[in-house]
């Protein structure tokens, strides 16, 4: 089946599946940042420690392994590019080397434009290796069709300081220094001019207004000077590696139309209250509706979606004590199991990691529990100590939530009379962390975009 694309639209899945069905020549402009080729982890807490999401970019093949993968993606992104249109292919010097040699091969060399040096000057460098630091990152920027007559809107800057250009003037013949009446040289004072390939544009800071915590996360004026460069008001613009969605959102702020495909439902969580800040509205495509989507994510993105769904926070010491999360209001420890048939030794386990946490209750989630699980759970209960066992298929029913969800005064109340009670009954060091709001809260607030 082909699809026309619709715009406005936010695809979960990997993206080859999706371009595959996507019409020839239906975007004016591609912009993808995939995962580098750089053999990192990111383990990252998302906002004030609110939500972690783990992902990794190593490719255990090599650099073979990675172009393998990424060739493929390329094939379909010139295939869906229309005749008049352009690319930008984030990248670092991990593998920005191989990338344009693939790029050469499947757009051809002639419709190679830039080498685009993004020169972020301010980020914090790791002084200890033996190397110069490194603050580039690179875009490779290739058109569909040298020949035809592709976007391109000349970009200009502000000069840092402003620059005298002396002003020439052609006589008898000859080119001279222009002069005014009296004689003296005349000179131009430019305060901007045309944008070259280097981009000094600073990293997001800790700080800054626009940064969510994604570990890759660009800033806007990055993905501004690509999009208003390459296209014009009402383009179509695809983003197939969204992340936290800040092409689709600088393309919405320009009137241009989107697409984005992202694979992760914790990023198109993020992505989806990004839009909703700046008055878009984002449909999902193929999202998270039942059980059984739930059980194709990968265990980290499973924790994240349950943990979330109950208007819980992640733990922020994780893995210590052998919890995963906390109730939203009163703090109460979350356990998450992504596996049927969970039974009574994780019960007997989680009952420990309670007491020791010092709670009178906690809750573990999972697809179904086995009869000695609710045998445990009820022996703990004769003991004083409540374990409820939450089946997934009960959060996907009208009541979705462990406990009901406060107003922002109640929230604030709540929260505060707690960590009151914590203090006076079992003293500070039992405080694992202060008050923490959930990533939906944190992403309509006024202090993120």
């Amino acid at each position: 089946m082909t699809l026309f694309p619709r715009t406005g639209v936010i695809y979960r899945n990997d993206n080859l599946p999706v371009l595959r069905q996507f019409a020839d020549e239906s975007f004016d402009l591609v912009y993808l940042d995939p995962p580098f080729f750089s053999d990192r982890h990111y383990e990252v807490i998302w906002g004030d420690e609110s939500e972690i999401r783990s992902f990794e970019d190593r490719w255990k093949g090599g650099i073979g392994h990675y172009i393998d993968w990424m060739r493929p993606r390329l094939e379909e992104l010139h295939r869906v590019l229309k005749p008049t249109g352009s690319i930008y292919l984030h990248c670092d010097p991990h593998a920005s080397h191989y990338l344009k040699v693939a790029m050469d091969s499947i757009f051809d060399a002639d419709n190679f434009r830039n080498e685009i040096i993004w020169h972020y000057y301010n980020k914090m460098h790791d002084r200890r290796k033996k190397m110069f630091p490194r603050a580039t990152d690179t875009l490779l920027f290739y058109v569909k069709d040298a020949r035809a007559n592709f976007t391109f809107n000349q970009l200009k800057e502000r000069r840092d300081k402003p620059v005298r250009q002396l002003l020439r003037t052609k006589r008898d013949g000859k080119m001279v220094n222009k002069k005014d009446a009296q004689g003296h040289v005349q000179y131009k004072v430019s305060t901007e001019r045309v944008m070259d390939n280097v981009w000094r544009i600073p990293a997001l800071q800790p700080a800054a207004s626009e940064k969510l915590g994604y570990p890759t996360q660009k800033p806007e004026a990055l993905l501004r000077r690509v999009i208003e460069a390459s296209s014009n008001r009402g383009d179509v613009v695809l983003d197939p590696f969204c992340g936290c969605g800040t092409a689709v959102a600088v393309a919405h702020l320009l009137k241009r139309q989107w697409v984005g495909i992202e694979i992760s439902p914790t990023a198109i969580d993020i992505i989806t209250a990004r839009m909703g800040k700046i008055g878009a509205v984002v449909e999902i495509e193929n999202g998270i509706d039942t059980v059984e989507d739930l059980k194709g994510l990968a265990p980290r993105e499973f924790q994240n979606f349950i943990i979330k769904r109950v208007y819980g926070t992640h733990n922020p010491r994780r893995p210590e004590f052998g919890i995963d999360g906390f109730s939203f209001m009163e703090q109460l420890p979350i356990e998450v199991k992504q596996q049927e048939h969970v039974g009574r030794p994780v019960v007997d386990k989680f009952e420990t990691a309670i007491r020791r946490y010092g709670a009178h209750k906690g809750y573990i989630i999972g697809f179904t529990f086995t009869p000695g699980a609710y045998e445990e759970a009820a022996r703990a209960r004769s003991e004083g100590l409540e374990i409820a066992l939450i089946e997934v298929k009960s959060l996907f029913e009208v009541a979705r939530e462990i406990v009901p969800r406060p107003s922002a005064s109640q929230l604030e109340a709540d929260l505060y009379q707690a960590v009151r009670v914590r203090l006076a009954t079992q003293g500070p060091e039992k405080v694992t962390s202060r008050p923490r709001v959930s990533v939906e809260d944190l992403a309509s607030s006024d202090t993120s975009t």
